[in-house]
C-alpha cells in the first residue's frame, strides 16, 4: 500500500530532480534513497546480491586500487 507524503524542499533542489530525474520518477528515486536508512535488512542478503553485480563490483576495485595509492604518504 502506498501513502502520499509531502515534503518541502529548496526551489533549486527541486529543479535539479525535476530536471536530472524526471517529473514522472522523484518519488520513486527518493523512496530508493530512503528505503535502506529506515527499513532492516538482512545484511548477508545484502552483501550478497551486491557483490554478484559483476560492474559494481568492477568499479569498486577500480576505485579501491586507484585510491590505496593516495594514502602511501598518509600519517595515523
Amino acid at each position: 500500500m502506498q501513502k502520499k507524503l509531502t515534503i518541502t524542499i529548496d526551489e533549486q533542489v527541486y529543479e535539479g530532480l525535476h530536471t536530472v530525474i524526471g517529473p514522472r520518477r522523484i518519488s520513486q528515486f527518493i523512496e530508493d534513497l530512503v528505503r535502506p536508512h529506515v527499513l532492516a535488512r538482512d545484511l548477508d542478503a545484502a552483501y550478497k546480491e551486491m557483490a554478484q553485480d559483476e560492474a559494481r563490483e568492477a568499479e569498486a576495485l577500480t576505485w579501491a586500487e586507484t585510491t590505496v595509492g593516495d594514502m602511501s604518504g598518509a600519517t595515523r
